[in-house]
C-alpha cells in the first residue's frame, strides 16, 4: 500500500467520487452509504474541533462542547499547524460563501 495519500488509487477513486456530489442531499445519501454513523460522527467532530481551535477556543471548552478527547484535539491542532492547509482552505471558502449570502 502506498505511503503517500496521493499515490493510493483507492483514495483517489473515493475522492473523485466525492467531487461528483452536487447537493447536500447527495452528500447525505453518499456518506450514509459509505460510512458508519460512528465514522461520520468522528469526522464531523474533527472538523468542529478544527473550527473551534481556529477560533482560539481552549481545549477544556472544546472537550466540553464536542466530547473530543484531548488526544484528538492535539492531533487536529497538529494538522492545523503543520498540515497541508486543508482545513484553512475549506474554512476560508465557507466564510466567503457566508459573506455573500
Amino acid at each position: 500500500m502506498p505511503h503517500n495519500i496521493r499515490e493510493d488509487e483507492n483514495i483517489k477513486f473515493m475522492l473523485s467520487a466525492v467531487l461528483e456530489l452536487k447537493s447536500l442531499d447527495e452528500c447525505y445519501d453518499f456518506f450514509e452509504d459509505l460510512c458508519t454513523m460512528t465514522e461520520l460522527k468522528s469526522m464531523s467532530q474533527r472538523i468542529v474541533v478544527a473550527k473551534m481551535l481556529r477560533e482560539k477556543q481552549v481545549y477544556s471548552e472544546i472537550v466540553k462542547q464536542t466530547g473530543a478527547s484531548t488526544a484528538t484535539i492535539s492531533r487536529v491542532n497538529r494538522s492545523l499547524v503543520y498540515g497541508r492547509n486543508g482545513y484553512d482552505e475549506i474554512f476560508n471558502r465557507l466564510a466567503e460563501k457566508e459573506a455573500k449570502e
